[in-house]
């Protein structure tokens, strides 16, 4: 099967929300499958068809919340280097991204998580914030990271490669869930 990456871009060009939407309602909601399978959890048993339906749902609205984020971090970047509150390597190139990057995770990211956490409650119909400075710890050692190499790519390609980061770290969590870590 052939990949065309042309028609990709034109669509998300196109389609810049409704893409993301889809990346993330599909992608996102794979990573946590995968996630739950391999931490020993069968997803269609501990949810409804519904409750699937509507977490892939919330997964592609966090695309689109996403979308604007990466697009007004890189803003906000911009925006200081225009203002000069900010020079030299974290303007450019690798430096860029990873000041994007990190500015957008430690300034949005566990607020963000936060809201995924509430409508995940809303969804199960459970209560509580276990685990949640667990994911929050993510934002240090895989988003940052991870999005410093999203920060790379040319914006028609971050989201998507975003919504398969979330995949990754799906199955990450899954074989640290699994260890009881």
């Amino acid at each position: 099967m052939e990949v065309n990456v042309e028609y990709y871009r034109q669509f998300v060009q196109a389609h810049v929300l409704l893409s993301a939407f889809f990346q993330f309602f599909i992608l996102g909601m794979l990573g946590e499958c995968l996630g739950l399978r391999i931490a020993g959890k069968n997803p269609f048993r501990i949810m409804t068809a519904f409750q699937f339906l509507l977490k892939m749902v919330a997964w592609g609205l966090l695309g689109i919340v996403i979308k604007y984020a990466f697009t007004g971090f890189v803003g906000f970047v911009s925006a200081l280097g225009d203002k000069g509150l900010v020079g030299g390597v974290l303007l450019s190139g690798a430096g860029k991204a990873f000041f994007v990057s990190a500015a957008m995770n430690i300034l949005f990211g566990p607020q963000m998580m936060t809201f995924h956490r509430v409508t995940d409650n809303l969804i199960m119909k459970t209560k509580g914030f276990q685990g949640l400075e667990k994911s929050f710890m993510t934002l240090l050692w895989f988003w940052i990271p991870a999005h410093t190499v999203t920060f790379l790519l040319p914006e028609d390609f971050r989201i998507g490669l975003a919504a398969l980061w979330s995949v990754a770290l799906g199955v990450i969590m899954g074989f640290f869930k699994r260890r009881g870590v």
